[in-house]
């Protein structure tokens, strides 16, 4: 017997027919005699419809109500999971983030999560009852319901096992695990059995939608091995895949992993742009002065390269932001010209990030050499570099994505099985 959490996202039960199919996977699981907990996602574009009533009523809107609006969908997710599995004959009793309480900070709309009492669902696991619990959604020190913001169920998921002390969290969803890059641009795309949680923690931060980053930090943190799983698999299906693991990618500890490859993925993010600021006067404080208007402005930055000019009187300054804040951004910086003293500023949306990543790179040298080379044969200009012990990113123009991660793909071997 095992204690498992089982998480399913919006598209596994986007309708009745999808949450009969979900009901299929938990009662299969309550079958082999195993104690589980099933957190839920709202139906696939039901929280969008809540976001935009809520914005439609007030553009500043009261961020209290705004969650008490959007945390609807999950109570709707899992009441009606819970009545078709008592239908099935599973006892399950649908729980709400509150009646548990999965206990949060104060930010409304993004709260984090401080704890979670796990004896009422132990107590119930005792009685031989599944317990189905809205995902996205816990109670703030102000007794309001707190929302968890992007990725919440996922995040409520790996919590809550964590709690329970689970054997494994195993997040269901529309593809069946991770892969070695998106199979969409390379058909030669494989899935990976192991992943460790550096690695997809990478992944997720750098472009890869499997899994959102917050789920993947708590899941390190706590040692909680996560399964990457298909809900669109057969219930009946054979539920062992090589090393007698569940089907799908496991998320777990690098101890784990016995044969570590140098690369395991190579991750995209169309989400960059890139600003430059040109002959920036090279005195202290400058760089504060630049990074400190974007932090007021709550912009996050990542990539940044800095070039000094040749008598060290100034220097180039280009930066990555999220698309999304590439406007905002443009706009802090040019308001701030006096107080920066830079002589130009451009910028370009039409860039992208690509990412090598791989625990195996600690202990091999040559990584980046190769990289480098492979891609300036095949014409492509590399803009900007940052490295960490375990990933190499790069920023090139947008039009070359799909070249430059095929290119990758095959100079690191991932294409062969």
């Amino acid at each position: 017997m095992a204690r498992i959490v089982m998480k399913f996202g919006g598209t596994s039960v986007a309708d009745l027919d999808r949450i009969r199919n979900v009901a299929r996977h938990v009662k299969r699981e309550f079958d082999a005699g195993n104690e589980v907990a099933v957190v839920v996602s709202a139906m696939a574009g039901f929280t969008n419809q809540l976001v935009a009533w809520t914005r439609e009523a007030s553009a500043l809107h009261d961020a209290r109500e705004y969650d008490t609006v959007v945390a609807a969908g999950e109570q709707i997710t899992s009441g009606l999971l819970a009545i078709v599995l008592q239908e099935m004959e599973v006892p399950a009793r649908s729980w709400l983030g509150w009646q548990i309480p999965i206990r949060t900070d104060t930010a409304h709309g993004a709260a984090r999560i401080k704890e979670i009492p796990s004896e009422i669902l132990i107590d119930r696991f005792a009685q031989g009852q599944v317990a189905v619990i809205a995902g996205f959604q816990g109670i703030a020190p102000d007794n309001r319901i707190a929302t968890l913001g992007r990725g919440g169920s996922d995040t409520s998921a790996v919590a809550v096992a964590a709690a329970l002390k689970a054997d494994r969290c195993d997040i269901y969803t529309d593809v069946d695990g991770v892969y070695t890059t998106d199979p969409r641009i390379v058909p030669k795309a494989r899935r990976l059995e192991r992943v460790a949680f550096e690695e997809m923690l990478e992944m997720a931060s750098l472009g890869a939608k499997v899994l959102q980053v917050r789920s993947v930090e708590l899941a390190m943190v706590h040692g909680v091995r996560t399964f990457v799983r298909s809900s669109f698999e057969s219930p009946d299906a054979p539920q062992t895949g090589p090393g007698g693991l569940p089907p799908g990618t496991l998320i777990c500890d690098e101890d784990e992993i016995v044969e570590k490859q140098i690369v395991t993925g190579i991750a995209f993010s169309r989400d960059e742009a890139k600003i430059t600021l040109r002959r920036v006067a090279d005195k202290p404080g400058v760089a504060a002065s630049v990074f400190g208007r974007l932090s007021d402005a709550h912009v996050n930055v990542d990539v940044i390269v800095q070039n000094v000019s040749a008598d060290g009187r100034y220097t180039d300054m280009t930066f990555t932001v999220p698309r999304t804040d590439f406007e905002r951004s443009m706009e802090v910086i040019e308001s701030a010209r006096e107080e920066i003293s830079y002589e130009e500023v451009t910028g370009s949306a039409d860039v992208v990030k690509v990412s090598v990543i791989g625990i195996g790179m600690r202990s091999h040298a040559g990584v980046a050499a190769q990289m480098f080379k492979a891609l300036a044969e095949k014409g492509i200009n590399i803009q900007a570099i940052t490295t960490s012990e375990i990933k190499i990113s790069i920023l090139i123009d947008a039009a070359y994505t799909e070249l430059a991660v095929r290119t990758l793909h095959s100079l690191y071997g991932l294409d062969r099985q």
